[in-house]
């Protein structure tokens, strides 16, 4: 951290029950060069890995969909969430993480991937910047039935779709996962699918 308009003040520690909260305490000078005081609680998961996999022959990609308790608290009805493959890092390399979730979460084993972005998804409250890939895929790189893990109590369903079909679900509000949006508009407008 290097910018001098920022002294971080105080660091406090909330909760660390299932990832670290944080109340940070910091001054922070104003364009007139006045100085004033804030304080932001930060949440801290660790950064993330998601992916678009795609099929150029049959125009199909592969999403999930897995129950949320966020959205669900929300106004998620049903608290269902349909949504590229995703992952947090834990340790990994965004690319092997990712490689790592598709197998896990949809049974695909695939080795290359093409990263086409970082992005930070909630910048005002949470630290996590999310890595987004693509990858090809087809029937022959099928290993599982995917899924998740078990110990991780993943309940995870996969869903193969005409990419049209995909796309269209943003425009109904069927999609609204901000990361699948993201990667499906990158595909639109830069694979032809």
């Amino acid at each position: 951290m290097s910018n001098p308009e920022i002294k971080i003040k105080e660091t406090k520690l909330l909760s660390d029950n299932w990832y670290i909260l944080n109340k940070v305490t910091f001054d922070y000078q104003k364009e007139d060069k006045s100085w004033i005081t804030q304080q932001r609680e930060v949440y801290d998961r660790g950064n993330g890995a998601a992916i678009l996999l795609y099929n150029t022959t049959s125009k199909n990609i592969i999403l999930t969909r897995q129950f949320r308790l966020p959205t669900y608290l929300n106004g998620n009805k049903n608290g269902m969430m349909v949504e590229v493959c995703a992952g947090l890092l834990d340790q990994d390399e965004p690319e092997q993480c990712i490689i790592r979730e598709t197998e896990e979460e949809t049974g695909y084993r695939i080795s290359k991937v093409k990263k086409i972005m970082e992005t930070y998804m909630s910048p005002g409250a949470i630290t996590e910047i999310l890595y987004l890939f693509i990858g090809k895929y087809d029937a022959s790189m099928k290993v599982s039935e995917g899924g998740g893990l078990d110990h991780e109590q993943e309940n995870i369903q996969v869903l193969e779709m005409p990419f049209e079909q995909a796309y269209n679900m943003i425009e109904t509000g069927e999609l609204k996962d901000a990361k699948t949006i993201m990667l499906l508009q990158y595909a639109k407008i830069n694979l032809g699918l």
